[in-house]
């Protein structure tokens, strides 16, 4: 039994619930090494006070999970009614209280597991954040190699969009893309942002056939998966020279990017971290349009525990994964972001991603 199992065996006993069913199959990856997606069916993994581990997967990916783990898997085919064959397996189970994580729990898993188990549950959710919140040394490792590969994303995207006049937005995505998988990159960690001009003034803005335009600001936005791991990682860069104004608003985010990294050490909180950034944009009287919070956790998903800025405040650790990315978004004018993710170390932090934060120009 792992130290994680140990952990929730605690926390079992200590809210009085006799087993967990947990769904999310990044918790179930992280927890066993069995890497799944379902999809629609139903998967979970039940680790109990007083007996060995259950997982239930899918029947077609029962062998590879058994081939995972070293305790009992069992399954379902599409034939039949998933609850209906857990309960055929575990009718000798009296169990009155589950342990699940809230926010992968919906209403169809809710009900179906009260047609087997009790009607009460308890959040896990905290405990799992709290696993996972702090890297090993080995998850840190893999993340520095993901973050080597979202800065030969860069190069790739950069070197593109300067040499082909006429390209779009999602020309310039599909070439990242397609290099990435030559060097065996089977996914990035989320769809690819590369946005021109105005269109970089939308946070979220959704990449089109937007022509790369000249003398204007052009935003990338990516990451990859890679050992299992996510990247994330954000530049600006210019075609031609850029506005007076932009350089200006750029130099302001560079310096709130900065002054954040600089600042963050174990025993700081995520929202101070996010209150330096934000002070130095609002300080130069660009506040109303850094619209976001400054960072979020990374690690096996791309966005983890902690938010830096929002409600649920943390006090930070070694060991922490997550992104500092500050942005100026005016609309009809310019956008500019910049994003490292990085680890917290004993003294302070390490980016993934080592791509120049200098504005790149290119003419």
């Amino acid at each position: 039994m792992t130290n994680k199992f140990t952990e929730i065996q605690k926390f079992l006993e200590a809210n009085d619930s006799e087993m967990t069913f947990l769904t999310n199959p990044t918790t179930i990856n992280y927890l066993t090494g069995f890497e799944s997606d379902p999809h629609e069916r139903i998967m979970g993994l039940m680790i109990f006070t007083d007996r060995d581990p259950i997982l239930f997967t899918p029947a077609l990916e029962v062998e590879p999970a058994s081939n995972t783990v070293d305790f009992d898997v069992f399954g379902y085919t599409d034939n039949e009614n998933p609850w209906e064959a857990i309960k055929s397996h575990v009718d000798n189970l009296d169990v009155k209280k589950i342990a699940v994580e809230y926010e992968d729990i919906n209403l169809k898993k809710s009900q179906g597991l009260q047609s087997v188990f009790g009607n009460e549950f308890v959040n896990i959710s905290p405990l799992i954040q709290r696993l996972r919140i702090i890297k090993s040394e080995d998850e840190i490792e893999k993340m520095m190699v993901a973050g080597d590969y979202a800065d030969k994303a860069f190069e790739i995207g950069f070197k593109y969009a300067a040499e082909n006049p006429g390209a779009t937005e999602m020309d310039v995505i599909a070439k990242i893309e397609y290099e990435m998988k030559r060097l065996g990159i089977s996914k990035m960690s989320f769809d690819t942002m590369v946005l021109t001009g105005d269109n970089a003034a939308n946070p979220h803005g959704m990449p089109g056939t937007n022509v790369i335009e000249r003398n204007r600001f052009l935003l990338f936005d990516l990451g990859v998966m890679k050992n299992g791991y996510a990247s994330d990682a954000t530049r600006t860069i210019s075609i031609g020279k850029p506005r007076e104004f932009d350089t200006e608003i750029y130099n302001i985010v560079l310096e709130a990017q900065l002054a954040a990294m600089d600042f963050a050490k174990p025993g700081v909180t995520a929202n101070e971290i996010d209150k330096v950034a934000r002070d130095v944009i609002t300080k130069a009287g660009y506040g109303e349009y850094f619209t976001h919070r400054t960072g979020h956790g990374i690690g096996m998903d791309c966005h983890e525990f902690p938010s830096l800025g929002g409600v649920d405040d943390v006090v930070m650790e070694k060991g922490m994964c997550f992104s500092i990315e500050p942005g100026i978004y005016i609309p009809g004018k310019v956008g500019v972001r910049i994003e490292d993710c990085m680890h917290m170390t004993d003294t302070g932090v390490v980016p993934f991603t080592k791509t120049s934060k200098d504005l790149l120009i290119f003419e």
